[in-house]
């Protein structure tokens, strides 16, 4: 296993565990921002579900060193980051503010984010080639 996807998988989990603290604690309004307006579901409880689902995959990252474990659990980080982005889209399209995203360039800008979070995933646990 290479330093840099060991680094990249360890930094890629406490980011999740950080957010998913975020999600239950101090910041859980600013993540009801990005909460579709169509959603059929609290927006609360959208941020408190996402919220443990980051605490687990964080978890879930800082402990999962062997493949083909390892790919597998990139792989379900992933589909996490596309399974949130409409979030991401939500705040674009219908103009929410949140985490200093108070513009249109802001939040176009951390739409960008959302595909290098799925890159990140995968490539810091993928299996390596011999």
């Amino acid at each position: 296993m290479s330093k840099t996807r060991t680094l990249g998988q360890a930094a890629l989990g406490l980011l999740l565990l950080t957010a998913g603290t975020g999600h239950l604690t101090t910041q859980r309004q600013e993540f009801q921002a990005q909460v579709p307006s169509w959603m059929p579901v609290d927006p609360d409880v959208v941020v408190v579900a996402s919220g443990i689902a980051e605490l687990a995959l964080g978890a879930a990252l800082l402990s999962t060193w062997r493949q083909p474990a390892r790919g597998r659990l990139g792989k379900l980080a992933a589909a996490f980051f596309v399974g949130v982005f409409p979030g991401n889209i939500a705040q674009y399209a219908e103009r929410k503010d949140g985490f200093g995203l108070d513009t249109d360039r802001k939040r176009a800008l951390r739409l960008l984010g959302q595909p290098a979070l799925v890159a990140w995933a995968l490539a810091a646990t993928k299996e390596r080639r011999p």
